[in-house]
């Protein structure tokens, strides 16, 4: 009960520290600038605003052109993953369910490697391509797995996650003889696959907004369904819900979030499976909460992490797939470990 009453408190609580990471995120960097000169910076620019910058033009446009939007871009992709595997975790029932489930990885995976290996010979500029490739080959991934678990009769969500390991697996081994062909372009691959935001910009901001506004419009609109999905389907059916039609919207939803993300981050493993457990732990077994929670968590742990990796080995910058997965292998396996206990 007393989690009930205090369950409004969490929102907000994860709103502040998403607005704290972010600004830790700004002012971070070998140009150290202040918290209120990045506010009056920011002021300065707004229509009519009589504020002046206190910054330098360099400094003014280190700010707006290259940590605000990699700031930006962390937040939405922090916030798409944890909400995209809190959903799947609703859906799946299964704590270890992540946003990459259903071959969204494996499929950006494929799209990205075919235009960074054979892109040159035929694009102008094939790196501008990377993010519509990727975004194009996880939804095709996903789609994949749709279609064969379609196909393979009415097994409900099993039928579905078995769909998503063979068409993943399929589409990794695709991946591996692209890169078996154009070795010498495994350093461009492998470090988009490592995933990162350096190189993150508005376009890429711009890019993914509106798939981002989409898709969580859509999760967070279904807190209330995956509560009732929670009681079985057979309680959900008495209670006039279409399961069937439910884990549908869910799941084109959290994939729709999830391929955006991957577009322009690459694959950063682990914050859809430990971000959402946490807030599970915070706030109750409600989706109502823990979706709307877990965006603004997510959100603000990847700002963190972002954080981490372009300062820790500074001026040199760790991939920030590689700091997640220090970060979330332990837990994952903290995770594994409470799930045995409670089933035996």
């Amino acid at each position: 009960m007393r989690r009930v009453r205090t369950a409004w408190l969490w929102p907000p609580l994860g709103l502040a520290a998403l607005a704290a990471a972010m600004l830790m995120g700004v002012a971070a960097g070998a140009a150290s600038i202040g918290p209120v000169d990045i506010a009056a910076a920011l002021a300065s620019r707004l229509p009519l605003s009589p504020i002046e910058s206190p910054l330098s033009e360099l400094q003014g446009a280190v700010l707006v052109e290259l940590r605000l939007p990699r700031v930006v871009l962390g937040a939405l992709v922090g916030g798409l993953l944890a909400s995209a595997g809190a959903a799947y975790q609703g859906v799946f029932r299964n704590p270890l369910a992540d946003p990459y489930l259903l071959g969204a990885a494996s499929g950006a995976g494929l799209g990205a490697t075919l235009v960074l290996a054979f892109g040159a010979q035929l694009l102008d500029a094939p790196q501008a391509v990377v993010p519509v490739a990727a975004f194009a080959g996880a939804l095709a991934g996903v789609a994949a797995a749709y279609a064969l678990g379609a196909m393979a009769g009415r097994g409900g969500t099993a039928t579905l996650l078995l769909a998503g390991i063979a068409v993943s697996s399929f589409l990794s081994a695709a991946q591996n003889l692209v890169q078996m062909i154009r070795v010498e372009e495994l350093r461009r691959i492998y470090s988009w696959m490592l995933g990162g935001l350096g190189t993150g910009g508005w376009d890429d901001v711009a890019m993914i907004a509106p798939y981002a506004a989409a898709s969580v419009a859509v999760l967070m609109g279904c807190g209330y369904l995956l509560d009732l999905l929670a009681l079985g389907d057979e309680k959900a059916a008495s209670l006039g819900l279409n399961a069937t039609g439910v884990r549908l919207v869910v799941i084109s939803a959290a994939s729709l979030a999830t391929a955006a993300a991957v577009s322009v981050s690459g694959l950063i493993g682990f914050v859809g499976i430990v971000v959402p457990h946490i807030v599970r732990r915070l706030v109750g077994t409600g989706y109502r909460m823990i979706l709307p929670v877990s965006l603004l968590s997510g959100a603000a742990f990847l700002v963190l992490v972002d954080i981490a990796a372009r300062t820790l080995i500074a001026p040199a910058e760790l991939p920030l797939g590689v700091v997640t997965a220090f970060l979330g292998a332990p837990f994952f396996v903290f995770i594994l470990r409470t799930t045995r206990n409670r089933a035996g």
